[in-house]
């Protein structure tokens, strides 16, 4: 149950402080109550804040950094899922869980459980155990027949084993699309093995090297420039060979000589002696160059040619050499591949047709099950309608009669379903989108959130203005209906109905004011004759009498009561 409720900044809210935690059962019927536009609804914003809803920087009040919501929780020690779900994410399986999130002004948000950082898929799946919220806008679900079969399954607690059905349907429709692929494939199979193999003959026969067409590149232009070449080496060994060596033998003649003459000489001869041997070696390097040189026109026509192939295949394959090699490895695996593919081919369809019966088997299970349902759901929803005023009305989960082959299966199953309802006797059951108004569908709506709060281990309902468009006995009725739900579940109200704030074992006003040139919303808890106050204005506005309190008052009585 929820116990203790803060909220900082949030809206017209400045600060808020709320505790619920007087029912140790946790149970009891908690209203709130005020005029239109006071901010009821604020609450509910905050709790939505909580279960990691998305949120707007526009929540902030203005002036402030952030907003801050905070909620202590106390849940059932028999609360299995809940507590495991703890103990899997890290944190204490304590009973008391702390959620609390900060919204900052620049739109982001920060989450905590009991103290710790938490992912909003975390908090969303803890806050789905914890509380249910239905508010005014809900009951539009109803007239959208996609949905009825979520409302089915949740009734019928069926969700496991529409979520088995859907893993096992999608493993068949992913072998399914994997066998189409390959059929595909061995349709145009001779096509593709033949230009496979083209390509691995036309890039092997190549021969490529690695770096080759940056080798071929140099040689082209030095076979280019070969009579250039061959002139500039030439005369540079020839003027080596003459004027330079003869100069160079002469130095090193008379360093030797003037080594004799002066020891300081020594080293510098010695060095000039190593850089004439040195110059004479580069004579005969360059004298192996020039004789190298050669004008080859036949080579210089293969190389271009050479280089020619490269580009090519570089425009069909790859934009490096490596590249174009690496095709080569995806062809040939490739190939490989179509090769054994009519073995593979056998063994996927064996294994598309096994898993087909399987889909088929559970399809026709889950049908089977969510018919058994159906039947539960309509004598559940019967005595449910009873209680809501509806003495007379029929509400029926009608199957749509179809093909049911494999084609026609979806992730969900096969069955299509649709709620179709009566509110008046004699007149036969018809689509609830055709036949239902605002007011009845709140009431279907409230209905079934009663059935499902039966059946899950969800402690808090919070209802938001469910009662739009009912008045009248159909008022009381959904009065009576509330406060039985909040016999074994703690409900929060917003309501504008009398009859269902005086049923409440708290009442909550919520009121807006003028404060320092701020407008700002506030939260009060109500005695038992400020809540004949409130209930007075409820039924009367402005026009409140004796006889409305004495009204207020009996509502209280007969609330008190249970009657």
């Amino acid at each position: 149950m929820l116990c203790e409720l803060k909220v900082e900044n949030l809206a017209l809210i400045e600060k808020l402080k709320l505790n619920f935690d007087n029912y140790v059962d946790s149970s009891g019927l908690i209203v709130m109550t005020g005029e239109t536009g006071a901010g009821k609804s604020i609450m509910l914003r905050a709790i939505n804040l909580l279960t990691g809803a998305r949120t707007s920087a526009d929540w902030v009040r203005i002036g402030a950094e952030s907003c801050t919501v905070e909620a202590l929780f106390e849940v059932s020690a028999e609360h299995n899922v809940l507590l495991d779900m703890l103990r899997e994410s890290g944190l204490d399986d304590d009973t008391t869980i702390i959620i609390k999130r900060i919204l900052q002004s620049n739109g982001r948000s920060r989450f905590y459980v009991n103290g710790s950082l938490a992912t909003a898929k975390m908090v969303s799946e803890l806050t789905g155990n914890l509380l249910s919220i239905a508010s005014q806008h809900d009951h539009q679900q109803l007239l959208q027949p996609a949905l009825h079969l979520d409302f089915l399954d949740n009734l019928g607690e069926l969700w496991e084993e529409r979520q088995s059905f859907a893993e096992i349907f999608g493993c068949w429709r992913q072998k399914s699309k994997e066998l189409q692929d390959l059929l595909q494939q061995e349709k145009d199979k001779e096509e593709k093995k033949d230009l496979l193999r083209f390509q691995l003959t036309e890039i092997r026969d190549a021969d490529l090297a690695i770096d080759e067409d940056e080798a071929l590149a140099t040689e082209k232009m030095r076979l280019k420039s070969a009579d250039q070449l061959i002139k500039l080496s030439n005369e540079s060994y020839s003027f080596f060979l003459t004027t330079l060596q003869e100069g160079l033998a002469q130095v090193r003649k008379n360093m030797d000589q003037a080594a004799t003459l002066d020891p300081q000489a020594e080293k510098l001869a010695e060095d000039l002696a190593g850089y004439a041997y040195q110059a004479e070696d580069l004579v005969t390097e360059l004298r192996h160059y020039r004789d190298a040189l050669e004008n080859d026109p036949v080579r210089l026509e293969y190389v271009s040619a050479r280089m020619d192939l490269v580009r090519q295949l570089k425009r069909k394959y790859g934009e490096t050499i490596a590249g174009i090699h690496a095709h080569a490895e995806r062809a040939e695996r490739e190939l490989e591949v179509l090769e054994n593919l009519e073995i593979r081919m056998e063994h996927l369809q064996k294994e598309v047709a096994d898993l087909e019966k399987k889909v088929l088997a559970a399809a026709a299970d889950l049908s089977e099950k969510r018919r058994l349902a159906a039947k539960r759901m309509e004598e559940a929803m019967g005595g449910e309608l009873a209680s809501l005023a509806f003495n007379r009305a029929a509400f029926h989960v009608r199957f749509q009669d179809g093909p049911l082959g494999i084609s026609h299966i979806r992730s969900q199953g096969w069955d299509r379903v649709e709620f179709f309802f009566s509110a008046n006797p004699g007149e036969p059951p018809r689509p609830l989108a055709k036949v239902a108004s605002g007011g009845e569908l709140s009431r279907l709506m409230l209905a079934l959130r009663c059935l499902l709060a039966k059946r899950d281990m969800v402690e808090t309902v919070i209802f938001d203005e469910v009662d739009a468009g009912i008045g009248g006995e159909a008022a009381e009725a959904v009065a009576r209906k509330i406060q039985e739900l909040a016999g074994h579940h703690q409900v929060f109200c917003i309501t504008h109905l009398p009859q269902i704030a005086a049923r409440g074992t708290e009442h909550f006003l919520v009121i807006k004011t003028v404060c320092d040139g701020r407008t700002q919303s506030s939260f009060s808890r109500l005695s038992d004759e400020e809540r004949v106050q409130e209930l007075a204005r409820m039924l009367a506005g402005d026009s409140v009498s004796n006889k409305t309190h004495a009204w207020a008052r009996e509502l209280l009585e007969k609330g008190a009561g249970k009657s």
